[in-house]
């Protein structure tokens, strides 16, 4: 698409007032959110678990059960992974979780907690974490939804048990909160929101959570109130997908969301697929083969690319078949805010090395920066048309 139709498009969707921006339709007292399109979402928030440090058959345990976890949702049950870096003036959310036993070693316990909260405090800069799990499923309306959604909120809270990952459900006030924080960054806004407020108001959920305005004019940058953003995809050119490079961007002293916008294939059309790719790439490779004859050289002798594209697609159609994979499409997004333009630049620029140490590249979204902003909320909205397909298995 060219340049200018980008910017054409860009200026043809462009919201009349920050309200309109915040791509939901209402949000529920229970947490249930209804999408454009007649989706549905609720949204959970779970904790960390110390993967890093664990024991090597600890670590192939943790896999497996994420593993289970990812496999649960169909293709019918798209979900939305975020990973929010707010910073706040008050960062006094310390979560260690190390569980009493019976036995005499509890104070021992309690004083260990005590000592990490406060090597926390000192080292996060005001950095807070968050993580959410964001599913949906289409219906026709909130009462059809309500059941199903709260059935696979069980399920998904089970699966993250099992695990030993604590996880709660966000209400409608909950939700509302984490979507204001995404648009008030730098923790300056105070969260005022009450749902008997509403009829005595006449104001809707919007209007309790909007900043005072959004500018999306510019190509590659956009304001949000006083903070300066940029929204950015990782392009993935490695076959495998390290874990190492999310756990480095989170680390960052910089103020981001990271999303990952997960669908996941029908087994036997992502097993069609892979066989189409893997015939595609055949008929390649004889015509590269009948060029070498022409040209009197070794027919054995293939493009890099096209050895290794072979060789990828054989595996996947392996894992696919052999080893209760499941193909997922993948569109992963990087937000970055920062009160200056300066600071923005250089913080994507951070994460940009970060990405290119991992075989990876994060790429501007041109005249896409509105979609790539809403599409970062944790609502299970995704407005990028950029996937990557992709199994659940990733290189530790």
């Amino acid at each position: 698409m060219s340049k200018a139709k980008k910017q054409k498009n860009a200026n043809k969707h462009r919201a009349l007032s920050a309200q309109q921006t915040i791509p939901y339709i209402a949000m529920h007292p229970d947490g249930i959110c209804q999408l454009p399109g007649g989706l549905y979402t609720k949204t959970l928030e779970y904790e960390d678990i110390n993967y890093a440090v664990a024991f090597t058959e600890d670590q192939t345990a943790i896999i497996s059960g994420w593993s289970a976890c990812l496999n649960y949702f169909d293709s019918s049950l798209p979900f939305q992974l975020s990973f929010v870096n707010r910073r706040s003036r008050n960062a006094n959310r310390y979560k260690v979780n190390i569980p009493a036993q019976e036995d005499d070693f509890n104070s021992i316990r309690g004083e260990y907690v005590e000592m990490l909260k406060g090597q926390i405090a000192k080292s996060n800069n005001g950095i807070e974490r968050y993580k959410y799990i964001t599913f949906g499923l289409p219906a026709e309306g909130v009462a059809e939804a309500r059941p199903r959604l709260g059935r696979v909120e069980a399920d998904v809270m089970g699966n993250l048990k099992r695990l030993g990952v604590q996880s709660r459900p966000l209400d409608g006030r909950d939700r509302l909160a984490v979507l204001h924080g995404q648009m008030h960054p730098g923790g300056r806004e105070p969260f005022r929101f009450a749902w008997k407020d509403i009829p005595k108001t006449g104001m809707g959920t919007k209007d309790y959570i909007a900043p005072d305005s959004f500018d999306f004019r510019q190509s590659r940058t956009f304001r949000v109130g006083q903070m300066w953003g940029a929204a950015s995809y990782l392009q993935i050119m490695a076959s495998e997908l390290s874990d190492k490079l999310l756990a480095e961007i989170l680390e960052l002293d910089a103020e981001l969301t990271v999303t990952m916008h997960i669908q996941t294939v029908d087994q036997l059309k992502a097993i069609k697929t892979i066989k189409g790719k893997i015939s595609d790439i055949g008929r390649m490779k004889a015509e590269e083969q009948k060029k070498a004859v022409r040209a009197g050289y070794d027919m054995e002798i293939l493009p890099p690319d096209l050895i290794t594209f072979s060789k990828d697609a054989a595996e996947l159609l392996s894992d696919l078949q052999s080893r209760n994979e499941r193909m997922f499409l993948l569109t992963f997004t990087v937000v970055n805010l920062a009160p200056t333009r300066q600071r923005l630049e250089n913080d994507v620029f951070t994460v940009s090395g970060i990405a290119q140490k991992y075989n990876c590249a994060l790429r501007r979204l041109d005249w896409q920066q509105e979609q790539g902003f809403v599409s970062s909320l944790v609502l299970g909205y995704n407005g990028i048309e950029i996937q990557r397909g992709m199994t659940r298995y990733c290189r530790q």
